[in-house]
């Protein structure tokens, strides 16, 4: 059972650093603000983000903001190994060795300058992944206080039960839009539900305003009948129907637009009707449910 609240749109922390938008340390302040004053109090974060720089960037930030630490969550991930000037890897791969993940966890920490993750995910899974070793790390933070809640990115249903079997799980943050909504069809889903895992979503608008196929035509159609339907964003409705799903899915919003930020809570508070819930994944299917 999960022991931290987060909010039920979640900021994340990818494009906000030199993979991206490259924000000044004064900018990333103002954009924490920002995100805490539109009721967007929990941050995603990777050791990886940033070539491993975004984390450090982001604490410093946050430091400067003199916001206290129990206003926001904070999420952290670890276990992808990637080649960088600030890794000495030859091949991109995965360690979830006990001692790494600890010292990932720790590295996290002093870059976040916060005492503990509220949230601590394994970033993708690894074929070598040995589940005794993830959770005496685990057990460890926990016990510790370095880590409140235990969680997995992009793990599958056995996957997921392979470390369950070990050690208590709280979220999974996969990919799941209008566009990417097979988590609800392979079972991830009812898996999660069975055993009070929340998903979060990661890319929650999907490929909607990122391709221009046959697909996202349709959906863009479609949107802007509901846009005047419901007098919100596309972006808005897309999160809405994310959100409709009942294994309480909590999307993460890369964006870093002022305006969207400030809209994002409206995704929230839309009560989106079934038919439009269903018209929307019809579109998105290119025919209509079975």
């Amino acid at each position: 059972m999960n022991k931290t609240t987060l909010s039920p749109i979640i900021a994340g922390t990818m494009n906000w650093g030199v993979w991206d938008k490259n924000l000044t340390s004064k900018e990333m302040e103002n954009m924490i603000h920002v995100c805490l004053e539109n009721k967007i109090t929990t941050f995603d974060h990777a050791d990886i983000y940033g070539s491993y720089t975004t984390e450090a960037d982001f604490g410093k930030a946050f430091s400067s903001s003199k916001i206290a630490r129990e206003k926001m969550q904070l999420i952290s991930k670890c276990g992808i190994q990637m080649l960088s000037e600030n890794r000495d890897n030859t091949v991109k791969h995965y360690d979830y060795s006990t001692a790494h993940i600890i010292s990932s966890v720790e590295q996290s920490l002093k870059n976040l300058q916060t005492d503990y993750l509220d949230v601590f995910l394994l970033h993708r899974p690894s074929p070598l992944m040995q589940a005794d070793e993830i959770a005496e790390a685990v057990e460890k933070l926990k016990s510790e206080g370095k880590i409140i809640d235990f969680g997995l990115s992009n793990f599958t249903s056995s996957q997921t039960e392979l470390i369950r079997q070990k050690t208590e799980i709280s979220y999974n943050q996969v990919q799941f839009s209008a566009t990417n909504f097979e988590p609800m069809l392979d079972g991830s889903f009812d898996y999660m539900q069975m055993h009070n895992i929340r998903p979060m979503s990661w890319n929650p608008l999907g490929c909607v305003f990122r391709k221009d196929i046959p697909q996202t035509h349709k959906l863009k159609k479609l949107l802007a009948t509901l846009v005047s339907k419901y007098h919100l964003g596309s972006d808005t409705i897309l999160l809405s129907w994310v959100l409709k799903h009942p294994s309480k899915v909590i999307p993460i919003a890369g964006t870093v637009n002022v305006a969207r930020i400030q809209s994002l809570m409206k995704a929230v508070e839309l009560e989106l009707e079934k038919e439009d819930w269903f018209a929307i994944w019809s579109e998105s299917m290119g025919e209509d449910v079975p």
